[in-house]
């Protein structure tokens, strides 16, 4: 049983989901749909006994593993490892340069070639992993694994088995699925390079790791969970410092690992476009899925951002929209009722199943029209008709972030 009401005073623009059962669920979605099934796993994740003072639900929500995408989970005493995910770290980078749209040469396909040659993406039938470096990684991949090899060493000294991951060969690569580079322009016609991608192979394979532990140690009690990949561990188990310490270390990469990319992305645009220009140094990098200790209402709680973001009072931020659509860099008003948090993007409005049954690479390629990227049917699951409005997503959250600058893609690089 539950019953919602709707808060939109001035300074509330949510409804709240009440349950018999659990804590309650606040929701910044309207304008936007809601799946029931995404519904229900809120309804199951508030049902943990750990959970702090409520759940915060951006309006991107949909339906994930275990807990949905575009939550923000607060825990005591407890983390729970699939709400975390396995894309550990998955998140955006942006970064301003002194170009203006008249400095990109009128034909854009230089540019993007020179950027999918400068930064490993994607697969190719018959081949291994064309996504990862293998012999050839360029010396700011050695020099920024330097740098994590020790913290690695620790993780793999009590877990030998995450050796043989792609660690060293996927740093400084973007991977497949929703991950992209893109280059964008402002409402000033300024040039912007953006980016999302995560921890990689080393990742995955950490996420999947602990969430399996964290079943296997719950095995005679997981059937009184509401869903299995709700799995938990309690502060002080036999393997909590190890997944805190471990998880803590692959956000450090992904957020490395899109430092090198960046590098790439402009090395490459210098040579395609032939020209000097410098790079604003205030760039953004943030995480949309991950879990750190944080202060909230007084107390000290184990915050999981799975699919949003941190948008602290000040704090920059970015929101992308889906292929073809707009992008925001946002700064955040400190709202205390979301534990200070906005959406990761737009949000999937069906699965990529469903995309690929729905949509035609003609429509595709019209809905595109103004983006040099692909054209081809491996891309269609990412059709900006996948996605939920960008527009009613930001007008939901309003009284989470306010708007800095609207970007729009002119190239675009996906796996």
């Amino acid at each position: 049983m539950s019953k919602t009401m709707s808060y939109t005073t001035d300074d509330k623009d949510y409804q709240v989901m009440e349950l018999a059962n659990g804590k309650p669920v606040k929701m910044w979605t309207q304008g936007v749909d809601v799946e029931d099934d995404a519904r229900m796993q809120l309804s199951n994740t508030a049902q943990m006994p750990f959970i702090f003072r409520h759940l915060a639900v951006m309006p991107d929500v949909h339906l994930g593993k275990g807990s949905t995408i575009g939550s923000v989970i607060p825990t005591q005493g407890a983390i729970i490892p699939a709400a975390v995910g396995v894309d550990i770290g998955c998140g955006m980078m942006a970064v301003r340069t002194s170009l203006t749209a008249g400095d990109l040469p009128d034909s854009l396909a230089g540019l993007r070639g020179e950027i999918e040659r400068a930064v490993p993406h994607g697969r190719v039938p018959g081949r291994r992993d064309p996504g990862a470096w293998g012999e050839r990684a360029p010396q700011p991949v050695s020099d920024v694994w330097k740098t994590l090899a020790d913290g690695f060493r620790t993780i793999t000294q009590k877990y030998p088995q995450l050796e043989k991951t792609n660690n060293y060969s996927h740093l400084g690569t973007l991977g497949t699925g929703n991950h992209f580079i893109e280059v964008c322009l402002d409402e000033a016609e300024r040039v912007w390079f953006m980016l999302h991608s995560g921890s990689r192979g080393v990742g995955n394979a950490i996420g999947n790791l602990f969430i399996e532990l964290a079943q296997a140690d719950m095995r005679q009690h997981i059937a009184n969970l509401p869903d299995r990949n709700l799995a938990y561990f309690e502060e002080g188990s036999r393997h909590f410092d190890d997944y805190v310490g471990a998880v803590s270390w692959a956000q450090e990469y992904a957020r490395r690992n899109r430092e090198v990319m960046m590098g790439a992305v402009i090395g490459a645009a210098h040579k395609a476009i032939g020209k000097a220009f410098s790079v604003d140094e205030h760039a953004v990098n943030c995480h949309h899925n991950y879990v750190q200790k944080e202060r909230h209402f007084g107390a000290d709680v184990f915050v999981t951002r799975k699919g949003a973001v941190s948008a602290q009072k000040g704090q920059l931020g970015i929101i992308p929209g889906s292929m073809g659509a707009k992008s925001f860099i946002v700064r955040g008003l400190g709202n205390t009722e979301s534990f200070c948090s906005c959406s990761h993007g737009a949000g999937r409005s069906m699965s990529r199943t469903e995309a690929k049954r729905r949509f035609t690479v003609a429509d595709h390629v019209r809905v595109t029209a103004h983006v040099e990227c692909r054209k081809d049917a491996g891309v269609i699951d990412e059709i900006p008709m996948a996605y939920k409005d960008i527009d009613a997503v930001m007008a939901a959250q309003r009284s989470l972030v306010e708007i800095v600058h609207t970007l729009r893609q002119v190239v675009c690089v996906k796996g």
